[in-house]
């Protein structure tokens, strides 16, 4: 029986920010999406204690492109101490270095968790069941909650594409991208730490090494 399954998203919007935490009071976006939102627009569209999913390669279809922004925010968070904010008190103006016209395939991975590893299993589980419903949802636009590039402000268009019979071009670009957020560690969920590894963009194309490498830095 079939635990693991390959998919390809094609997955475009008019602006992204996938920030860099080094840079959290002025907004600075990576000059691509990163595996952790990759992971992010898969799981919005289907996610269950069963699956995760494994981001194996990230294609750049447009190219890279810049826009500043100047927007205002507030700058505080609603809490049990402070359940009520006003707006004109805490408006803060921020300055943000995004991207525009976006439009990438990211590959994922759909691994099925065995029953053995997990907490209150149900016996009768059966992957491929999984593998049928991503599909079919991601085949309809369907989604639990709505994809999004960095930013939930900025909404992700979807589809499912096969990269045999639709190939896609990239962009002839090649360059070292510097160090780039991989995804966060929730080995202990006391203490959730950002992993991060060296992107490198071959031909419009790079790929994803495997969480468990030494290319992953923690």
């Amino acid at each position: 029986m079939e635990k693991t399954k390959a998919f390809c998203l094609e997955v475009w919007g008019d602006y992204a920010c996938f920030t860099r935490p080094e840079l959290k009071v002025e907004r600075v976006s990576y000059d691509v999406i990163t595996p952790s939102a990759c992971r992010a627009i898969f799981e919005s569209i289907f996610w269950k204690p069963a699956i995760k999913w494994k981001i194996k390669r990230i294609e750049v279809l447009n190219p890279i492109k810049w826009m500043n922004i100047r927007r205002n925010e507030v700058g505080a968070v609603a809490s049990e101490n402070t359940k009520t904010i006003y707006i004109e008190d805490k408006r803060q103006q921020r300055a943000s270095l995004i991207l525009k016209d976006v439009r990438y395939r990211i590959y994922g991975e759909l691994i099925y968790i065995l029953p053995q590893l997990r907490e209150n299993a149900h016996v009768d589980e059966n992957p491929a069941k999984y593998i049928c419903m991503f599909s079919r949802r991601a085949r309809k636009g369907q989604c639990f909650s709505q994809p999004y590039l960095g930013c939930r402000e900025f909404s992700c268009f979807f589809r499912l594409v096969d990269p045999d019979t639709l190939p896609a071009v990239p962009i002839k670009e090649t360059r070292d991208l510097g160090i780039m957020l991989y995804d966060l560690d929730y080995t202990d969920p006391d203490n959730i730490k950002p992993a991060f590894f060296r992107a490198k963009l071959n031909d419009g194309v790079i790929d994803v090494p495997e969480w468990d490498s030494k290319e992953v830095y923690r």
